[in-house]
C-alpha cells in the first residue's frame, strides 16, 4: 500500500482544545482534548478528505509543505508534526 506524509499544524489557545490543520489540504481540520486525540482525528480527516476528492474525480494534491519557518504567534502552543496516510 502506498502512503503519503502530510505536514500537520498543531495549535492550542489557552481556552480551547487542541487543533490540527493541514496546510496542503485547506479546510481539513480536527480537534481533540489531547495532542494524541487531535493527531488521530486529523489522520482520519485527511483520509476522508482524500477519499472524497477521489470520488469527485479530483486528483489529491501531493504534499508541498515539508518544513516550516517558525514564527511567533499569540497562541499558547503552535507547532508542526507529520501524519502518514494511505493514498
Amino acid at each position: 500500500m502506498k502512503t503519503i506524509r502530510y505536514l500537520v499544524r498543531i495549535n492550542k489557545d489557552p481556552d480551547s482544545d487542541w487543533g490540527a490543520s493541514v496546510p496542503d489540504l485547506p479546510g481539513c481540520v480536527a480537534t481533540g482534548k489531547t495532542i494524541d486525540a487531535a493527531l488521530r482525528r486529523i489522520q482520519g480527516a485527511i483520509e476522508l478528505h482524500l477519499h472524497g476528492m477521489k470520488e469527485d474525480g479530483l486528483r489529491p494534491p501531493r504534499p508541498r509543505h515539508r518544513s516550516v519557518v517558525p514564527r511567533q504567534t499569540r497562541r499558547q502552543v503552535d507547532f508542526y508534526a507529520s501524519v502518514v496516510v494511505a493514498s
